[in-house]
C-alpha cells in the first residue's frame, strides 16, 4: 500500500474499490449485532456470506433488515454450535470461503475448531494471539495493540510473536517502519518488573535484525510511546518519541482494560482480527459496536491475500 491508513474507515474503503467480493463463513449467525454489520458489508460489494445456524432465524434477520437481494448470500443449516463452527473451518479448508466469523456461539467452542491439529487453521508454529487497531479521537493514527483477547501471561517467545504479528499488520496498512513501543509502568529496566528485562531483550533483537522491519523501544510507560510533550517533558531519548504505530502489553490483564477503557471512555473503535492463522480469523465480543465489527470485516478483507 502507497499511503498509510490512518481512519479505520479508509480499510473499507481500500476494500470497496478492489471490487472483489470474499466469502465469510459466518459461525451461528442468527445474531442481530453481528447480523448488521455483516449486511452492511455485504451491500457495499465487499463480502460474500455464508451464513451457517438456524435457518429460520437467519432468514427471520435478513427479513427485517430488507436490503439483500438473492444470490448475494447463501444460508446452510446447522443448529448445534460445534458443528458449525466445524464446518466453517471445513469450508476455509476446502477453498469454498476465505474469511470466518464468530456469530452466536462462545469464544473458546469457537476457537477450538480454528485450533484443531490438521483439522484447524493454525498456522505451522503458529501462536495464537490477537492485534487490533484502535481509532481514537484524540489520537493522529491508527493504533495497534496486542494482546487484549488470547494469551494471559505470554512469556518472551510469545511477546517476540505478537511484536511480529502488529508489525505485518501495520506494513497492510501502509507504515514501512512502524514504531514499536513496548509498554510498562516506567521506562526503566527493573527487577521488580521481570516483563521489562524481556523487553530489554526483545530490543537487541530488532538491533539485531531478528525481529524485522520496525522501531523498536521499552519498557515504555504510555505518555512516552504516545505524547510527543511528556517525551520533551521527561527528556526521554527513545526513537518511539511519543509517535507509537503500536503498542505491546506485557499481559491481557493491561491490555484488555486498556482497550475496553478506550472503547467506553474515549469513544474509540476498532477492527482487530485473530493472529497465528492460515485465513482470517474475526472474534468479536458481542459488546462491540455495529461499526467495529463492520470494520473487523473489512479488514479480514485487506489481509485476505497476505494469509493465503
Amino acid at each position: 500500500m502507497d499511503i498509510a491508513i490512518t481512519k479505520l474507515e479508509q480499510i473499507a474503503r481500500h476494500v470497496i474499490d478492489t471490487g472483489e467480493r470474499w466469502r465469510v463463513a459466518v459461525v451461528m449467525a442468527e445474531d442481530a449485532n453481528t447480523m448488521g454489520a455483516v449486511v452492511k458489508a455485504c451491500t457495499d460489494g465487499f463480502i460474500f456470506p455464508i451464513f451457517i445456524g438456524n435457518k429460520s432465524k437467519i432468514q427471520e434477520l435478513l427479513a427485517k433488515e430488507n436490503t439483500l437481494q438473492s444470490g448475494t448470500f447463501s444460508i446452510i443449516e446447522c443448529n448445534q454450535a460445534d458443528e458449525a463452527a466445524k464446518l466453517g473451518v471445513q469450508l476455509i479448508k476446502n477453498g469454498d470461503a476465505d474469511i470466518i466469523m464468530k456469530g452466536l456461539i462462545g469464544t473458546d467452542l469457537f476457537l477450538k475448531a480454528v485450533m484443531q491439529k490438521q483439522k484447524g487453521l493454525m498456522k505451522t508454529n503458529g501462536v495464537l494471539s490477537y492485534v487490533c487497531a484502535l481509532e481514537i479521537p484524540k489520537y493522529h493514527k491508527l493504533l495497534l495493540i496486542t494482546d487484549p483477547a488470547v494469551i494471559p501471561f505470554p512469556n518472551q517467545e510469545q511477546k517476540v510473536a505478537m511484536a511480529r504479528y502488529a508489525i505485518n499488520m501495520a506494513h497492510q496498512l501502509g507504515v514501512n517502519k512502524p514504531k514499536v513501543a513496548l509498554i510498562g509502568a516506567s521506562e526503566k529496566v527493573s527487577p521488580h518488573f521481570p516483563n521489562s528485562r524481556e523487553y530489554k531483550n526483545m530490543c537487541e533483537m530488532a538491533s539485531r535484525g531478528e525481529i524485522k522491519n520496525c522501531l523498536m523501544d521499552g519498557p515504555l510507560d504510555l505518555f512516552l510511546a504516545c505524547d510527543k510533550e511528556s517525551v520533551k517533558v521527561k527528556g526521554a531519548k527513545t526513537p518511539i518519541n511519543g509517535d507509537a504505530d503500536v503498542l505491546l502489553f506485557p499481559t491481557l490483564e493491561a491490555c484488555n482494560p486498556f482497550y475496553k477503557g478506550i472503547m467506553l471512555f474515549g469513544n474509540g473503535e476498532l477492527a482487530g482480527l485473530i493472529q497465528g492463522t492460515t485465513h482470517p480469523v474475526v472474534v468479536m465480543s458481542r459488546s462491540e459496536s455495529f461499526k467495529s465489527k463492520y470494520y473487523c470485516l473489512a479488514l479480514a478483507c485487506l489481509t485476505v491475500k497476505d494469509n493465503h
